[in-house]
């Protein structure tokens, strides 16, 4: 008998803030302030996405950024935190670190200290609502200039140990070299937080070489194109940098063609840490478990296996020391039933 994938307690390392956002909240949203919403984001849900070309790319910002335009008041915000809290406890998730880039909401909330202070009051009351532990990463966007993640470094670093854990960088890799950020990465490392950009969707293991060497990263978002790699992923293991693989992300784009293609195995066993991520579940119609049945369904992990993603998910976590044992316990105890 297969043990229940919902009771496995997990980390869920790789969420955006507007895509963790139900399709149903979405919906009512856009309808209570009278906003139209083109038909991929509501009669043909989930959208067909390619973005492996900059057309692709850009239709699937410009849905992003619509979606994101029904979060036009601080209500909004608690209730976004507050569901995707819930979500995530339905799908065993424990410990939730969430991405957000404060620049594309602080003209609505008082500018960006007042949005990011906004965003972690949210997340520390969905927090106490489920009972799961909610982090946030401070995202800069690479289609901007590398003095505005500067800034938004500094805003991060403001809030070690107020619920800031983590500053990563996201949006096309295609439009801005990774290491150009260097100086931003610095910044918040020395502050003690986690380096997490992306890099190896639509590029190849150079994207995730220069998160590593240029950006010291501790976690790559994706990394699915280390694969290509023998050496990258030696390198990854010997360091223990974790990959946040997201499986039908990486269908959704266009990144592999099918769940299969995607190289979850090979990283795992080459002895790659992975954190599997939901990404953007409003544009890609799943969530954290699903990526899990995807592990077991079509990557043929059997339950031992599985075990260990979800314990690499929570060591790769910024969870206190005493969090990370209790979940690994847990987990331990998954296993053993």
């Amino acid at each position: 008998m297969l043990r229940p994938l919902d009771a496995l307690p997990k980390a869920h390392l790789h969420l955006h803030f507007t895509g963790s956002m139900r399709h149903s909240t979405l919906i009512e949203l856009a309808r209570e302030q009278g906003l139209h919403l083109p038909d991929a984001l509501e009669d043909d849900w989930p959208p067909k996405l390619r973005a492996t070309d900059e057309r692709g790319w850009f239709r699937f910002q410009r849905l992003y950024d619509i979606a994101r335009s029904v979060l036009s008041r601080p209500e909004h915000i608690y209730r976004l935190l507050r569901e995707t809290a819930e979500d995530e406890v339905t799908d065993g998730s424990r410990w939730l670190e969430i991405q957000v880039d404060p620049s594309g909401y602080a003209s609505r909330f008082g500018g960006l200290t007042a949005t990011l202070e906004l965003f972690l009051d949210a997340a520390a009351r969905a927090a106490e609502h489920a009972g799961v532990g909610v982090a946030m990463i401070v995202a800069a966007n690479r289609t901007r200039h590398p003095l505005d993640a500067n800034t938004l470094a500094r805003l991060a670093t403001q809030y070690v140990d107020k619920g800031v854990v983590g500053f990563g960088l996201s949006n096309d890799e295609r439009r801005g070299e990774a290491r150009d950020f260097e100086r931003a990465f610095r910044i918040a490392k020395r502050a003690g937080l986690l380096s997490v950009p992306h890099g190896g969707e639509l590029l190849g293991p150079r994207s995730v070489e220069q998160c590593v060497y240029d950006l010291d990263a501790d976690r790559v978002g994706h990394g699915v194109r280390a694969a290509e790699s023998e050496r990258l992923m030696e390198r990854l293991a010997d360091r223990q940098i974790c990959c946040e693989v997201c499986p039908t992300s990486n269908v959704g784009l266009g990144v592999a063609e099918s769940p299969a293609e995607v190289p979850l195995r090979r990283l795992f066993e080459a002895g790659v840490p992975i954190a599997l991520g939901a990404d953007d579940p409003l544009l890609f119609g799943s969530r954290l478990l699903r990526q899990y049945e995807l592990a077991r369904e079509v990557y043929g992990f059997r339950d031992a296996e599985i075990a260990e993603l979800a314990r690499q998910s929570i060591r790769s976590s910024a969870a206190p020391d005493s969090v990370r044992k209790e979940l690994i316990e847990s987990v331990d105890d998954w296993l053993a039933e």
